[in-house]
């Protein structure tokens, strides 16, 4: 009996089945992957409540917001014009553009439909839906490298997508966040050119030698006609790369570190062919610092009308100098070349990089990634170069793009888990894959810990500052007029002033009925102690009612002192009250949840206070069992950020 054609269809049902699966599993990628996109964009939208690091707000919103609405803001010292170490330009294309849209759509939008946007909410998340939207080029940029060198990009986009990284430091407005889509921009590019140079110079050898071995006049015409008709790759996407290396600067200086690896193998590209040699290198070197210098020039104008060392009558007239230039990222590197001004912002340890902030941000991913680095590192001591990543491939190139820039960075002593952002798509690009090989208890431990990363950055860890800015922005909108506020602020970040949307009481105004010129009164006034105990809380709310007692009630004004303190300090703090000062009465206004400060995290055991009527015998571990929900609820409660108002007695009776 013959079996050929049982054999024939088992194998065609085989592969359909195979076939199928295949299917089925690029469809459940595709449609993870917009799951996740949405998810970030509605988180953006939300907006997240967590506070990862004062440079969010007060090195982007802050500033940008106090120019465009005219609001009175906390200017941070980076942005000031005698010796400004941040460039505008690149923030205001960023954060400033989608801005000044708002302003200009918002008087339209409260005529014709009645909606306010010009709200603490609106500004916020169209500044952070900005930031979203450049956050989705590393998932361009990703997609693209995949294409470049024929890998599956599915798998790999549901990584990045899935990370808490994209989910949260990507749709913050960090200039880490607009190097990290510049970075992925940039690789996606060097990335194309590699893939692109590889085809032409091999198709270009084929055909060399194809005319080489041509018999005939006729065939080597023909051979030679087929080698015009290869496309030019040696100087392609040249402009596009200096633009993004010379913004990527003016963002960050640090962009250096991060560009030196693409930038690199874009000018190696087939280096050592037939085709291309060192003046093809040398050649792409000199049109890449040509291509570069009219961005260049662009910004330095840009960033020296911004500080004021520029006018338009000195650029209409073409009256420049060195003395009314200004070229911020070399005042950036002349203040970070002073080891003491680092001291200033906290010296860490040179490995904190590598063995603390990679595992960190990337858990899972990041602990393959440095298992992967420690086989190179073997690799090169046992002189195994084979064994290596090819200079010719892209897969040397993302290896280089994240080795490189976490070494030269781990040369300064300041180091932050968030300036390791911008590594993100070469990780996500080489170990997603080892990642998948290592089982379901990786993809577990990487889901997990990002949905737990995400919860804490996002919506927990200072997540109380927010509200309690848009709670003072009510308060300081219904308050009478005249009246000053005061806050004192301790174990918290420092609050963002541009939600309260003040007028900006810098700035001077002429009257026309009394032809003088003057400034508003200065309504709000914050005073961030940082954890420097409660001792000095105390002092200063003393002091500052002492003092609002002697200028304002003698002029029959009105006042308010609020203390803004962790839920985990604010029992220590009454009772620090009411130790010490008899004359001074406190009351708690409000508790913002979930709030997390690092500097004053709760302790277990004092959150399990025992009872007040219970004796002195009884132990808080019998009131644990006796009533173990009163016991785990008091120490959720101090998951929270309390808003306290300080009277004097006497202004209540």
């Amino acid at each position: 009996m013959n079996f050929e054609w049982f054999k024939t269809f088992a194998k065609r049902w085989k592969s359909i089945q195979i076939g199928s699966l295949i299917h089925e599993d690029k469809i459940v990628g595709l449609v993870s992957f917009w799951i996740l996109a949405s998810l970030r964009i509605i988180l953006t939208l939300l907006p997240q409540s967590g506070y990862i690091h004062p440079d969010e707000f007060f090195q982007s919103v802050e500033v940008v917001a106090g120019d465009v609405f005219d609001l009175e803001v906390s200017r941070p010292w980076e942005f000031n014009t005698t010796f400004p170490v941040r460039s505008a330009a690149v923030l205001y294309g960023v954060v400033g553009v989608p801005l000044a849209l708002l302003k200009a759509v918002s008087p339209f939008a409260a005529l014709w439909f009645g909606w306010e946007l010009r709200t603490p909410y609106a500004v916020l998340a169209t500044a952070r839906l900005a930031a979203c939207l450049l956050s989705f080029l590393v998932d361009l940029a990703l997609y693209r490298a995949c294409r470049a060198c024929g890998r599956d990009h599915r798998a790999l986009l549901v990584a990045l997508a899935s990370s808490f990284v994209v989910l949260v430091y990507g749709t913050r407005t960090f200039s880490n966040t607009i190097e990290m889509a510049l970075q992925s921009v940039l690789i996606g590019c060097v990335a194309d050119c590699m893939a692109l140079s590889e085809q032409v110079i091999e198709r270009r050898e084929y055909l060399d030698e194809q005319h080489r071995k041509a018999g005939s006049p006729a065939d080597r015409a023909r051979v030679h006609k087929l080698r015009l008709l290869l496309p030019r790759h040696s100087l392609r996407r040249c402009a596009a790369v200096a633009t993004l290396t010379v913004v990527g600067v003016f963002n960050r200086p640090t962009f250096l570190a991060f560009a030196v690896a693409p930038v690199f193998f874009w000018l190696q590209r087939g280096l050592g062919s037939a085709s291309v040699g060192l003046l093809d290198f040398h050649l792409r070197m000199l049109a890449l610092v040509l291509a570069g210098l009219p961005t260049l020039v662009l910004l330095i104008l840009v960033d020296s009308f911004y500080y004021g060392y520029l006018t338009l009558g000195e650029i209409s007239a073409v009256k420049l100098s060195l003395d009314n230039l200004v070229v911020t990222p070399l005042n950036f590197i002349k203040y970070n070349a002073n080891a003491d001004n680092l001291a200033r912002h906290g010296l860490h340890p040179r490995y904190l990089h590598l063995l603390v902030n990679v595992p960190l941000l990337y858990n899972a991913l990041g602990l393959v990634a440095l298992g992967a680095a420690l086989r190179l590192v073997y690799r090169c001591v046992c002189r195994r170069w084979r064994d290596l990543p090819r200079a010719q491939s892209v897969v040397g190139l993302m290896t280089a793009s994240w080795l490189v820039p976490v070494a030269l960075l781990s040369l300064f002593p300041h180091q932050e888990p968030r300036f390791l952002v911008p590594v993100t798509l070469p990780l996500v690009f080489l170990y997603t894959r080892r990642l998948h090989r290592h089982g379901g208890l990786a993809l577990s431990c990487w889901y997990a810990c990002n949905i737990l990363l995400t919860a804490f950055f996002g919506f927990a860890h200072q997540g109380g500052v927010w509200p309690l800015a848009e709670h003072f922005s009510r308060e300081m909108a219904a308050k009478p007029r005249l009246t000053a506020v005061h806050l004192v602020t301790s174990y918290v970040y420092p609050l963002p002033l541009f939600p309260l949307m003040l007028r900006n009481s810098r700035r001077p105004l002429f009257s026309r009925q009394t032809n003088q010129h003057y400034r508003l009164a200065r309504e709000f006034h914050p005073y961030e102690l940082g954890s420097g105990g409660l001792d000095r809380v105390l002092g200063r709310a003393e002091s500052l009612i002492t003092s609002c007692e002697r200028t304002y009630a003698e002029k029959k004004l009105d006042y308010r002192v609020y203390v803004a303190l962790p839920m985990s300090l604010a029992e220590r703090f009454y009772g620090l009250v009411d130790r010490t000062n008899s004359s001074l009465s406190y009351a708690t206004v409000k508790v913002f949840y979930p709030h997390v400060s690092t500097e004053a995290l709760p302790s277990f055991p004092l959150a399990a206070k025992c009872r007040p009527e219970q004796s002195e015998s009884d132990s808080c571990e019998e009131y644990f069992y006796s009533s173990p929900i009163k016991f785990f609820s008091r120490y959720a409660q101090q998951f929270g950020l309390a808003l306290i108002k300080i009277q004097k007695v006497s202004r209540l009776m």
